[in-house]
């Protein structure tokens, strides 16, 4: 199968986990165990990047398959994504359980290292749009101008 076909299904599904997260916050909140000013934070923080950078990799994963990368560079750029989606809001559950207030913990290290993944898919991502998928579309604009010039059937749908 495809990148661009597997890692949205992944992103959708992961969404389960978010919707647990929620669920679970639910229940810290209205229930008689609370988490604390510092925990909660943190918690909210790490529940709300999850949900919000997963339903954009949707978007994400949307564009890269316009782009002119191989397979291998979309498994590499979308699994960079998701990766770097992971440790981003990871880190403040791993800071919430590990970390003080006002100190660094291998939360915070987590947190930063995932900010970099996704900057690395999010560069990837405009490098070939603006690289391979212009030569692309030109390439299939012009072959179907082709075709139609040559009598062909028009490649928009009939009214």
């Amino acid at each position: 199968m495809e990148p661009t076909t597997v890692l949205p299904i992944i992103a959708v599904l992961s969404l389960v986990s978010v919707e647990y997260g929620g669920w679970a916050l639910l229940g810290y909140i209205t229930g008689g165990e609370r988490l604390g000013g510092f925990r909660e934070r943190f918690f909210r923080a790490g529940h709300a990047h999850a949900g919000v950078l997963l339903v954009l990799s949707l978007i994400y994963f949307l564009y890269l398959d316009q782009t002119g990368y191989s397979d291998g560079i979309r498994w590499l750029a979308g699994g960079l994504l998701l990766v770097g989606i992971l440790a981003q809001s990871g880190g403040f559950f791993i800071h919430l359980w590990l970390g003080d207030h006002g100190r660094k913990s291998p939360g915070t290290v987590v947190t930063r290292v995932g900010a970099l993944l996704l900057a690395a898919a999010l560069v990837a991502l405009v490098v070939g749009l603006l690289t391979g998928g212009r030569e692309e579309s030109r390439s299939a604009r012009s072959s179907a101008a082709g075709r139609w010039r040559s009598g062909a059937r028009s490649p928009l749908p009939a009214c």
